[in-house]
């Protein structure tokens, strides 16, 4: 079982944690954004285009044997 801490010593260690943390600049938060908007507007419009497909292939299949 772990060891108990006492809540000061947690709050140190947590400040010395934080502080070792390497925080992004704005400019590289925005262009990071910026990318991950882009990436997903082109994923939906793939699964968009794949269902309009797939939907097509399938009533087309429907279809024959009516």
């Amino acid at each position: 079982m772990a060891t108990r801490t006492n809540p000061f010593t947690f709050l140190q260690q947590v400040r010395q944690e934080v502080s070792k943390v390497v925080w992004p600049s704005r400019r590289e938060t925005t262009i990071t954004t910026v990318m991950v908007f882009i990436f997903v507007t082109l994923a939906a419009l793939f699964f968009l285009a794949a269902d309009q497909l797939l939907g097509w292939v399938v009533r087309t299949l429907l279809s024959i044997g009516a």
